[in-house]
């Protein structure tokens, strides 16, 4: 796999540039490129998909749930604790930031230690912002550990 696709790139892709019934090519782009391993995603941004009710969670349940990979390995464990310190060190975010970034439920700071494990690259809407005080970006920690 080389891209590894945040939940919001589902999402916004589903709410706000085109209903998932009008949207066949990108739909069929995603499974594809997901069949020959170009392009996956998590199980964390499974589960945030799930907590919808809506085409999107049925879509990702029945055509795509193959392509979210699990967290659940060692390698993947030990780059979130990484992410997680780092996370914590950076002074320009509040405390608040910090807290909702290390939600369990939280799938950036998963996505991050996936691409980490394997090298490849987060595609997220989300942009680099070193001003921010109140999120932590995704491109911010992708920038600080030298991820594309």
């Amino acid at each position: 796999m080389a891209y590894v696709l945040d939940a919001n790139v589902f999402m916004e892709a589903a709410c706000r540039y085109y209903d998932l019934d009008l949207a066949l090519p990108f739909r069929n782009f995603l499974r594809s490129e997901a069949s020959n391993d170009v392009l996956g995603s998590i199980d964390k941004v499974y589960e945030e998909i799930m907590r919808g009710n809506d085409q999107l969670r049925d879509w990702s349940r029945n055509e795509f749930s193959q392509y979210f990979c699990s967290t659940e390995i060692r390698e993947i464990l030990s780059n979130y604790q990484r992410v997680a310190q780092h996370a914590r060190s950076v002074p320009q975010h509040d405390q608040r930031a910090k807290d909702v970034f290390m939600q369990a439920s939280n799938a950036d700071t998963w996505i991050l230690a996936f691409a980490l494990t394997h090298d490849v690259t987060v595609v997220t809407h989300e942009t680099l912002d070193r001003n921010i005080v109140k999120r932590i970006p995704i491109p911010n920690i992708c920038e600080d550990f030298q991820m594309s």
